[in-house]
């Protein structure tokens, strides 16, 4: 990775770090620098790194070493108690504490979660109630349900929930009535109201969405027929891309954008794999995205996949945007690690990847300092510390973080 593109990333923000001023900067810029440091420069250049260095105020440490942190709030959904549970995370330890939890409601099913970047509202996808609560976050982040739940025209089974770059519309997939709903949002109520023309059609059972760092581009995987929809985003309204859907694998799941923009990761839950990779089943697709138009184009050698594992279906990239990590059921194989190349985005897996530690495929996702890797599991929600020179996780608590009934999808605060 070179040093103008963490410096891009840091500014981008896509990996929606957050914490105090400059601490993105110095986790992006660290690793890079070192490594820069040690092979491309003389030693004229070094002395003008330095001075670099000292001009930022930059304290790196090792590759593996943490940024100590404040405490972060975090929620999740429980789709089966109808309920959404606030947690406070440890920033020293990364331990999870569990806090308040917002009154049950049998047969809602809350799955999707989505925060406002202002944190004044939370919003929750019910997918058995086919409809779609907002709740006010105080100061403290304890959650108050802002008005009656609403229903979006034609739409059964929201699953995802997703808010864009600018923090203007929520788009929310539904599974059961293929399309995508958009709303716009008040910022001042955090009232939702849906745009002309929603939903909008979105090939077969639509779930993971995601949109471009830009905002241009938006794109939903259709696991049951092994596709990944594009479409072009402008002022709230999606229109499908002419060269979507593309075939990206069998029970295409999750997917994820590199911190440049320009490659697209989707998980493939059931793929089969030729000789050598037999023993595993899924793999990862991956395309080039072309800024202009939105298109997609397979990168040469994709898929990738792990010499052993079964079942990829949750993806995230780390915060130097150098690693991708997907995520499976059990504890056999389950973490696979790959670096990303940053010139042409193909995928080379880590030298001890695949990892056999407890994970699961529900989310997987970074804390704001960037020091911790949570993975949801059916039992709750396992918690990592990673390296961030070979990849390599272990384990932050010992044991996972129950929840006692599963997961849905889980979002950070601050």
């Amino acid at each position: 990775m070179s040093f103008s593109r963490a410096a891009r990333a840091a500014r981008v923000g896509q990996h929606g770090l957050g914490g105090e001023p400059g601490r993105e900067l110095r986790q992006e810029l660290c690793p890079v620098l070192r490594r820069d440091l040690r092979r491309r420069f003389a030693a004229g250049a070094i002395i003008l790194m330095i001075f670099v260095l000292a001009s930022f105020s930059i304290s790196c440490g090792t590759s593996s070493s943490k940024t100590v942190a404040a405490n972060h709030i975090a929620y999740i959904t429980l789709p089966d108690a109808g309920s959404v549970l606030m947690l406070q995370i440890n920033g020293t330890t990364g331990s999870i504490t569990a806090e308040t939890q917002t009154p049950q409601v049998q047969g809602t099913s809350p799955t999707g979660l989505a925060l406002l970047p202002s944190r004044k509202f939370l919003y929750a996808a019910n997918s058995r109630a086919n409809t779609i609560s907002t709740y006010k976050v105080a100061a403290d982040g304890t959650l108050t349900l802002a008005g009656s739940p609403i229903q979006g025209n034609q739409a059964e089974g929201p699953n995802v929930a997703l808010i864009d770059p600018t923090g203007q519309y929520l788009a929310v997939s539904n599974n059961f009535s293929n399309n995508i709903s958009v709303f716009q949002i008040d910022a001042g109520t955090g009232a939702l109201t849906e745009v002309a023309g929603s939903p909008f059609p979105a090939n077969a059972n639509p779930t993971e969405m995601v949109f471009t760092p830009t905002g241009q581009f938006l794109y939903v995987t259709n696991p049951s027929i092994k596709t990944v929809t594009g479409f072009s985003f402008a002022n709230g309204l999606l229109t499908q891309l002419t060269t979507s859907p593309v075939i990206s694998g069998s029970g295409a799941s999750d997917l994820v954008i590199d911190l440049s923009g320009r490659f697209l990761y989707v998980a493939n839950v059931s793929a089969t794999n030729p000789q050598p990779n037999q023993a595993t089943v899924g793999n990862i697709s991956a395309f080039t995205i072309d800024s202009g138009t939105g298109a997609l184009t397979p990168i040469t050698g994709s898929p990738f996949t792990s010499t052993d594992g079964v079942g990829p279906s949750a993806l995230v990239i780390d915060p130097t945007g150098e690693l991708l990590y997907a995520m499976t059921p059990g504890t056999s194989f389950s973490i696979w690690c790959f670096t990303i190349n940053e010139e042409n985005g193909q995928l080379a897996a880590v030298p001890d990847s695949p990892f056999s530690l407890t994970a699961g495929g529900l989310f997987a996702l970074f804390d704001p300092s960037g020091n911790y890797l949570y993975i949801g599991s059916n039992s709750g929600i396992n918690g990592y510390t990673y390296s961030q020179s070979s990849g390599d996780p272990a384990s932050i608590t010992g044991k996972a973080f129950a929840t006692q009934v599963s997961p849905g999808k889980m979002v950070f605060s601050q």
